[in-house]
């Protein structure tokens, strides 16, 4: 098996895309190296919606932002609405810089461009799958080869602080950290700003980012 695609623990995946030969492919791909994952299928954000409002215990949604009844940032906005508690990662054609920071500031907890090489694309998949976060190089000087996977605490962060990044990365909100979490507004402000101090970022997109290309395993 090659590196870094290791079993995940199970966990229930939906996959959003309306292209089949995209989607039939992909679910092959998670299929064949991850049996664990339960997979569900939709090719309109109805559909979608419709899996999530009937299953709210969806861990995981691979998301094309091109459907044919909805198109760009809004298709990511509709699905964390209908499922907050869910991580999205966003599958596109379209990776340009702009677009995937977008992606991330909007709640994604990742980017995988579907130009992908195929072996990258595994392996992206599979850290995503594991709970890890993907972004494309955003500029030259980032595309140096990926990191092994580092533990937060090697950057000095508290339990509770990597609580927080997770969420965080998952594009939750202040208040949902606070409310999951049981900390003061207050409380989550101050371990946000620890965060960005040690990730030396500051932004919840830069944070999403550097947390991807540091390989931060969360």
């Amino acid at each position: 098996m090659a590196p870094g695609l290791g079993k995940i623990a199970p966990m229930k995946c939906l996959l959003v895309d309306d292209h089949a030969l995209v989607r039939d492919a992909l679910a092959l791909l998670i299929t064949l190296h991850h049996p664990e994952v339960d997979l569900r299928h939709a090719a309109r954000l109805r559909e979608a919606r419709a899996v999530l409002d009937t299953e709210p215990d969806i861990d995981l949604v691979l998301l094309d932002l091109a459907l044919p009844d909805s198109t760009g940032l809004r298709t990511l906005e509709a699905v964390r609405e209908a499922a907050p508690a869910a991580r999205t990662v966003v599958l596109s054609a379209d990776d340009r810089s702009e677009t995937v920071l977008a992606a991330i500031d909007a709640g994604a907890a990742g980017f995988i461009p579907k130009a992908t090489e195929s072996s990258l694309l595994r392996e992206a998949l599979a850290g995503v799958l594991r709970g890890g976060v993907y972004v494309p190089p955003l500029a030259p000087a980032s595309g140096a080869p990926p990191q092994a996977p580092l533990p937060p605490e090697r950057l000095g962060l508290t339990g509770r602080q990597v609580d927080v990044l997770r969420m965080l990365v998952d594009g939750c909100s202040n208040k949902l950290i606070a409310r999951a979490l049981e900390l003061s507004p207050s409380t989550v402000k101050t371990h946000i700003e620890a965060i960005f101090q040690r990730l030396q970022v500051n932004s919840r997109t830069q944070a999403v980012v550097a947390a991807a290309r540091l390989g931060l395993r969360l």
